[in-house]
This record gives C-alpha cells, structure tokens and sequence, in this order.
C-alpha cells in the first residue's frame, strides 16, 4: 500500500486508499464492497500485491475502462495499461511490451529533503554530542534468507566493531523480525547501543534522519532504498543463505545495487563515506505515468 501511495501523492496530496483483505469461507459474504458507483470516478488506479489485480480492473471496468491503471509489479492476469517492475525481478519476455517498464526496487515516499527536515530534532535526541551514528536496520527470515544463530553472531561482531571505531548505534527490527532476533539485539543495549525494543513507537524515521551511515540486513529491499534517498552511505550486511530462486533474486538486487549502479556496499567491518547521487525512482515513475496520462489526453 505505501509504494501506492507515494506513486499516488504525486498527482492528489491525499489520494484515496483501498487495501482488501480477502475473508474465507462463509466470512467472505461480509467482505466490504471495495468501491459504489456513487464515487467520483477515478483518473487513476495504482495498484500492488496479486490479490488488488481482480479489483482493480474490475473497478476500471466499471468506469467504462476509462481510468489509467498502473500495477507496481509484475502482474499475474493481463488488462494494466501501465506495469512497474523491479530491476531484479525483469524477465526477458518483458521486453518490449507495451506499457512495461523497469523500477529500481520499489517506490518510496521520502526524499534528501524530506530528511533533512528532520536532521537537527533526530539528532538533538541521538547524537547531542554530535557523535556520528550507524544506524542498523534487522529484519526477518524468508525464503533467501535466515536469522539463525550464525547470522545474530554476525549482527552482533557488526555492531560491536561500530562501537570499537566510536559509532553510535541506532538499531531497529521490523514487522518481519522474530523474537529470538530482538533478544539477541537487547543483549547488545549499551550507552552507545539503543536497540527499539517494540515498547513504543517505532523510531525508524528518527533514527533514519539522525544517521550518518547505515548497515542493512541483506534480506530487505525495501530499507535500502529508502536509506539511500538520504545520499548518505549504505552497506550491506550478510546473512545465511537459504539456496533457491528467492536467493538468486536478493543476491541479483544486491549486486545491481553495489556493481552495476555503484549505490551500496558490502560490509567488511568499517562504514567508509563515498559518493554517490541518490535515486528518484518514485519522482521518475510518477513523470513516466503523467506522460500517458498527457498523451491520453
């Protein structure tokens, strides 16, 4: 939903949003109706995740096919005018379809601005000596990879080396992230360590907005992106691999990332600056998707 309506703020401040959550069985018959004729009609749909592609263009249909709709993944039925699809998952028949184009990784609502806005109060909480700060984002095991003993072993050298060279660490998991993973991280709290313990809100904004490097847990594609709206450098941290497609995938985004787009870095034990100038991938979709909505007329 929020790859949606970042895409979506570009073209209403306040777009409308429609998630559906598919009831089973006999609980489907309270499944509320995901759109009335009586709504204004839509210019534009943008939608994401398999269960919207029905529902989405049954809500074009309605309209007479009138809307412009826009999938921000590879769709499994045909009838988008518009499709979005990460770098790292393109597939040759892709090539050359209309209305097909490549993203890389997935759209996101932030900006160099957007944090720098927030920069002075984020680090007034976090760094009040103006330390530099490592900010460590964890999350969860799927099918490429898993947080078992070996990679919380890891995790924690990581950490623990930042604190050797004077880093602070900000450390955050995610929805995906197992209790076994935040104890392991609880057990790295120090005065140079703050780990969210999930006890309040989540301060991924503050802690983004203070840090002057990151080190990402390989298993995200969502968190690299968005740190690297930042400008500010981005390294990524190894984790046991589980061998399959899904592997092939991350490792595939990963090295697009380091090798072919010179954006992020491997983790050899030090959070060394460089350059690089930080993606704009939701700005350039939004002007792809207003040039056919200019072409439509």
């Amino acid at each position: 939903m929020s790859q949606c309506v970042a895409v979506a703020r570009h073209f209403d401040p306040s777009p409308t949003e429609k998630s559906f959550v598919a009831g089973r069985g006999f609980r489907r018959i309270f499944d509320p109706p995901l759109f009335r004729r009586s709504e204004r009609a839509p210019e534009l749909i943008i939608s994401c995740g398999f269960r919207a592609e029905k529902r989405a263009l049954r809500i074009k249909a309605a309209y007479g096919g009138t809307p412009l709709t826009v999938h921000l993944q590879p769709p499994k039925i045909d009838g988008y005018d518009m499709v979005f699809v990460s770098r790292h998952g393109w597939r040759p028949e892709f090539e050359g379809r209309p209305g097909y184009f490549q993203m890389l990784g997935v759209p996101h609502r932030f900006s160099a601005q957007f944090w720098q806005e927030r920069r002075a109060a984020a680090r007034e909480i976090y760094a009040p000596e103006d330390e530099k700060v490592a900010a460590v984002f964890v999350g969860g095991p799927n099918d490429a990879y898993d947080y078992d003993a070996p990679a919380h072993e890891a995790i924690a050298s990581a950490v623990n080396g930042l604190v050797g060279q004077n880093w602070k660490v900000l450390i955050s998991v995610s929805r995906r992230s197992t209790d076994q993973t935040l104890q392991a991280l609880l057990k790295l709290r120090s005065k140079q360590v703050v780990v969210w313990d999930r006890s309040s809100q989540n301060p991924y904004i503050e802690f983004v907005a203070a840090a002057d490097a990151f080190l990402i847990a390989k298993d995200s594609i969502t968190m690299p992106c968005e740190a690297l709206s930042t400008g500010r450098p981005v390294y990524v941290l190894e984790l046991t691999q589980v061998p399959g497609e899904r592997l092939e995938k991350f490792e595939w985004y990963h090295r697009d990332l380091q090798e072919t787009l010179g954006l992020t870095r491997s983790f050899n034990g030090e959070l060394a600056p460089y350059d690089y100038l930080p993606p704009r991938e939701t700005d350039r979709i939004a002007g792809i998707i207003k040039e056919r909505l200019a072409d439509d007329g």
